[in-house]
């Protein structure tokens, strides 16, 4: 009889140190609910092949237990923590409400999500609920109205994509603030894992930002916009999806807990293809990292430090010229070694396109990468850099790679 597992212990202070823990969801019915008619809405490029995708994640998986991680997957962590039924009618009246099914179907929608057991419940959550499979919606004015295939509940297929709403920093977490309200859901979804998950609970980890916030405001933040470069040095993304100001209010959190000692701002162009921090650059070794060739370009960087006692300033601010020198900083070492992502301009807005700065190191010089990512792979293979590619045909189509696909929860100290 294998012995049980040591108590859950979350610490992230760096993107390099052994990887220990790790959450993924595994693609399911979600992702067989998009249509072309929704598939823009719900943040998804194309159709996916849903059975070659969980083919894929279910190779990505593999080779991080093969490799020494304890891999967590989402839905069973919902599943414990929805065996609670206080979090279950929290969960289920927070997301079912009068302004998303109207004031004759929300106590029949409730009632019917409260009655069904705990996976059942957290498939419906995840995989989206139709006036179809709610008995009698049909018959009222909403449900007649709407039809048979409109969802109650919508299907949340941007969950593969774990680091988006939660990234630990330290021994705490940040508790993301999504941008699309195509993501609004999943934000609940986790709070109800780190409220009421029994290993999380005992961890009692402290939450550094969004805790607090209502969908709509202006303060979002995405995991994918941090970057712990190590145990002094926090990068945060201002994107596409991560606003300037979740990312002062983020820094000064940390600063005020004496998280880090430097946080470097780096201001991204706000599309779609770089929509995130890490879809430009990831960290590969103690002193390298993998970037898109024109991040330098057009990036710019700001270095933030906790405030002085000098007029009550509460931060510093200092804009930073060479984004290399800082993260090189940020790293502690005095070269950063650079792979980039070709040198001609059309390979790499294809291989960055399909993620290959999407990264996700196992331990210092060992990284997962998506196969389909032949040259990036081949530079990170001269420069060192053991790569372990996955499966890339499908996982690719909503825009996310390794780190996009994994919230580490417990990484080795350097």
């Amino acid at each position: 009889m294998a012995p049980d597992p040591a108590p859950l212990a979350p610490h992230v202070a760096s993107e390099i140190g052994a990887l220990r823990e790790v959450v993924l969801h595994r693609p399911g019915r979600e992702l067989r609910r998009l249509t072309p008619a929704n598939k823009d809405d719900l943040l998804f490029d194309e159709l996916v092949w849903v059975d070659k995708a969980q083919e894929e994640h279910d190779g990505f998986a593999l080779t991080l237990a093969d490799e020494g991680v304890r891999v967590r997957l989402l839905d069973d962590l919902l599943v414990t923590a929805l065996s609670d039924a206080a979090e279950r009618d929290a969960l289920v009246s927070d997301l079912v409400t009068v302004d998303t099914v109207g004031v004759e179907l929300v106590d029949r929608v409730r009632g019917h999500l409260c009655d069904l057991e705990p996976a059942a419940l957290v498939d419906a959550l995840t995989g989206g609920l139709t006036v179809a499979e709610v008995p009698g919606a049909s018959e009222g004015f909403v449900g007649g109205t709407l039809g048979s295939r409109a969802f109650l509940v919508p299907p949340l297929p941007n969950l593969v994509f774990t680091r988006d709403p939660s990234a630990w920093v330290g021994t705490g977490v940040v508790r993301a603030r999504m941008s699309r309200s195509a993501r609004h859901a999943e934000r609940r979804l986790w709070q109800a894992v780190y409220d009421a998950h029994p290993d999380f609970v005992r961890a009692q980890a402290p939450t550094w930002f969004g805790a607090e916030g209502r969908p709509g405001d202006p303060a979002t933040l995405e995991g994918g916009d941090v970057l712990v470069l190590s145990d002094r040095v926090v990068a945060l993304g201002i994107s596409e999806r991560s606003h300037p100001i979740a990312v002062e209010n983020l820094a000064a959190s940390l600063f005020a807990a004496g998280v880090c000692e430097e946080v470097l701002a780096v201001d991204l162009p706000k599309h779609r293809g770089q929509m995130h921090l890490d879809t430009v650059i990831t960290v590969v070794d103690r002193d390298a990292v993998v970037w898109w060739p024109a991040l330098p370009q057009v990036a710019t960087c700001w270095r933030i430090h906790p405030g002085g006692e000098r007029g009550g300033e509460r931060m510093r601010v200092v804009e930073e010229p060479d984004l290399r020198r800082a993260l090189a900083d940020g790293l502690g070492v005095d070269h950063l070694r650079v792979v980039a992502t070709a040198d001609d301009t059309v390979a790499a807005e294809r291989e960055q396109w399909d993620d290959g700065n999407n990264t996700l190191a196992l331990r210092p010089g060992v990284v997962v990468a998506y196969e389909r990512n032949v040259d990036t792979n081949q530079r990170l293979d001269e420069a060192g850099i053991t790569v372990l590619p996955i499966g890339s045909a499908e996982l690719p189509r909503g825009r996310g790679g390794p780190r996009c696909m994994s919230c580490p929860v417990v990484r080795d100290p350097l």
